[in-house]
């Protein structure tokens, strides 16, 4: 998600930020994030061209993405539907210990995930009103 947020708020200036930079600004491992970087890639959330002028950006329509996108591209959607304890047989009808207070909290979750958009940081990272780093 960082690593994303990051790309995004350069993405509108036409940078192109590599594996590197963004490392060093998200405080992330870089050979994890060239990992998930990969996936995202995959997944459509990201583009990058490679060469000396080469880096990571997103398309202007793709900062109107939900946050969701994200979510699913990496590790499925199971964080939507799933037991809070990880269990196959929750449900409504054989609730875990858990089960209503966490479908409440994922409902939540999921509602904030669906209606945010990656671009929607933008402007306050810029401004430097919100971090991606300590």
């Amino acid at each position: 998600m960082r690593a994303v947020f990051y790309i995004a708020s350069h993405s509108t200036d036409g940078s192109r930020p590599g594996i590197k930079e963004i490392a060093e600004n998200i405080n992330s491992p870089e050979h994890f994030l060239a990992k998930i970087l990969q996936k995202l890639s995959k997944g459509g959330i990201v583009s990058s061209i490679k060469g000396p002028h080469g880096g990571f950006f997103i398309e202007s329509q793709g900062l109107h993405r939900p946050l969701a996108d994200i979510i699913t591209c990496l590790e499925g959607d199971d964080i939507f539907t799933g037991c809070g304890m990880g269990l196959s047989y929750c449900s409504e009808s054989n609730p875990c210990p858990l089960h209503h207070e966490f479908k409440k909290v994922r409902n939540q979750l999921t509602h904030m995930l669906y209606n945010t958009t990656i671009g929607e940081f933008n402007g306050e990272l810029l401004a430097g009103a919100l971090t991606l780093n300590k």
